[in-house]
């Protein structure tokens, strides 16, 4: 078989390789573009780290030389590249992506429901109860480390089918334990492996949508997070009230895991584009005969110990350097130790003070939930079609990832006010219709609080989004486990009342952070060593490039 042009199959048009690939952002032009944490060191200043990692794994950006005529691309039109995937397709992989985080939600919080039969079983106190929650969110500040980095080394599948693997595995010995202190090293493993999905499973949305079409897939993506410890509670409960043992609940969950597992393994396709560049140079290596094609990773060989450091400190050397990062992530965190603290204190309000059994606390839940498809539908209805309008305003650049902040200036404060709302209709002798409403508008605002953080995460970080997202995984993680294992002398301690008070007052004093990104980000990101949103875009003309400074 005769060879094809190098250029032919490796190197696509200019405008090709523009829409294939992230667009570079760097500039050559200012040194204020480039400016590192440590403005003083001459020998940082002109390194862009984020423009090496994009370099090493995808290659020149549009308009620059390739190293050489062999580079391997995929253009957009080219079937193997993601985003030319039919939307159906993309939608179901989209689908897939939030029920993997559905099945990781759900098995953190299906324990909440059935504390009574663990206890009578195992003999164990309450507070070894709730561990049983608060041991799995604490397996999310470990796995997140490795899978989000390694996503970004072997791909997003392969991670997927590891993870899942061993995960089923360990529910199946949650369901066989046969003591307290095998229960919880199961839990704790499961939480592990279960984090999988939190660490990569927005990045596969990143790697298929465009950023329009991204906001309203993370829109429904992020329902995911609240259906599961909406519904684990009230599936659980019932299940205990009914007289089923506990043990089939975790053998239900090992069910649901396998089942998620056999969908990854036959219809989750591999999405990360550098991997894709990898097999396509693999591929017409073999195919020609030609051994000089190759893809941007294959240059960048690395030593074990360089691998590991690599892997397992990205996300903390992000986050440690990253001033927004470091306020997203303490924003973030104490909403996100908030939904486990509901876990301990609705069984309080509604169990003790209203008299609700195990399972009808279960669905106390249930406007969690309803309140998040509110905020989803708000979400897809009001606030994308003004980001949509803003990508026409702002084209040829891209859009500030200061608008995705939009919908965190209305939800900073109205999840602060629900504290005190749902503290202060506690009474017994308010009808419980009072407090369990208050969780529609709370959860309404967690929605939006983590689109626009989230979202503003990835547009701001692009290229190391994931490390980025698995530090703050980490970190948010740590606050859910621990916030379970207090809220219950809290609330008894001090009374439903001035218990939610405190939590609202904490909540007012993060409540101005989106506020201050919304106008600062734009200065913090140029002065960011990770972020290639701060620099001005080449292709951008002069005009386009003064409206980046006007984002707010």
């Amino acid at each position: 078989m005769s060879s094809p042009s190098p250029s032919a199959l490796a190197r696509p048009s200019e405008k090709e390789n523009e829409l294939s690939r992230p667009k570079s952002l760097g500039d050559d032009t200012s040194s204020q573009s480039s400016a590192t944490i440590d403005p003083g060191s001459a020998s940082r200043q002109d390194v862009d780290i984020n423009a090496q990692f994009e370099h090493e794994a995808y290659g020149p950006a549009a308009g620059e030389e390739p190293e050489d005529s062999f580079e391997v691309n995929i253009p957009l039109d080219d079937p193997a590249n993601p985003k030319s995937w039919s939307r159906a397709y993309r939608w179901y992989i989209t689908a897939l992506s939030a029920m993997l985080l559905f099945n990781a939600t759900f098995a953190s919080s299906a324990p909440s429901g059935i504390v009574p039969q663990l206890i009578e079983h195992f003999h164990f106190g309450t507070e070894v109860a709730t561990l049983t929650i608060a041991i799995f969110v604490a397996g999310y500040c470990v796995g997140p480390l490795a899978w989000g980095p390694l996503s970004e080394e072997y791909g997003r599948k392969p991670v997927f089918l590891v993870s899942f693997l061993f995960y089923t595995g360990f529910q199946v010995g949650c369901a066989l334990s046969p003591n307290t202190a095998s229960i919880l090293i199961f839990r704790l493993l499961s939480g592990i492996f279960a984090a999988g999905p939190l660490a990569n499973s927005g990045a596969v949305l990143s790697d298929i949508w465009d950023p329009d079409t991204r906001g309203k897939a993370m829109a429904l993506f992020t329902l995911a997070p609240f259906a599961g410890p909406s519904f684990a509670p009230t599936i659980s409960g019932f299940m205990s009230v009914a007289g089923v043992s506990w043990r089939w609940v975790f053998w239900l969950l090992a069910m649901f895991a396998g089942g998620c597992l056999i969908l990854i393994l036959f219809t989750l396709p591999e999405t990360f584009m550098p991997v894709l560049l990898v097999r396509r140079a693999k591929k017409l290596r073999k195919e020609t005969g030609e051994t000089r094609y190759w893809a941007p990773m294959e240059k960048n060989k690395q030593t074990l110990s360089q691998r590991f450091r690599r892997v397992f400190t990205r996300p903390f050397n992000i986050l440690v350097r990253e001033p927004m990062l470091i306020a997203i992530t303490a924003y973030m965190s104490f909403v996100y130790g908030i939904i486990y603290l509901l876990f301990e204190s609705y069984p309080i309000v509604f169990g003790q003070l209203h008299g609700f059994n195990e399972g009808l606390v279960g669905l106390t839940f249930i406007p969690i939930f309803v309140g998040g498809v509110i905020g989803v539908v708000i979400y897809l209805f009001a606030f994308n079609p003004r980001y949509a309008a803003a990508i026409e305003k702002y084209a040829p650049a891209p859009v500030p990832p200061e608008y995705r902040l939009e919908p965190c200036l209305y939800a900073s404060p109205m999840f602060a006010l629900s504290f005190f709302w749902f503290g202060w209709t506690s009474y017994p002798n308010v009808s419980y219709w009072a407090p369990l409403m208050a969780g529609i508008p709370m959860s309404t605002a967690i929605i939006w609080i983590f689109l626009g953080l989230i979202n503003y995460t990835v547009d701001a970080y692009l290229f190391v989004a994931a490390s980025a997202l698995s530090s703050t995984i980490v970190v948010r993680s740590i606050f859910g486990a621990v916030f379970p294992l207090f809220a219950t002398q809290m609330y008894q301690g001090m009374n439903p009342r001035w218990a939610s008070t405190l939590l609202g007052f904490v909540a007012f004093l993060l409540a101005p952070i989106p506020f201050v990104l919304r106008r600062y980000g734009p200065h913090l990101r140029r002065r960011s060593r990770y972020s290639p949103t701060g620099k001005k875009p080449k292709h951008a003309p002069v005009e386009d490039e003064k409206k980046g400074e006007q984002a707010v």
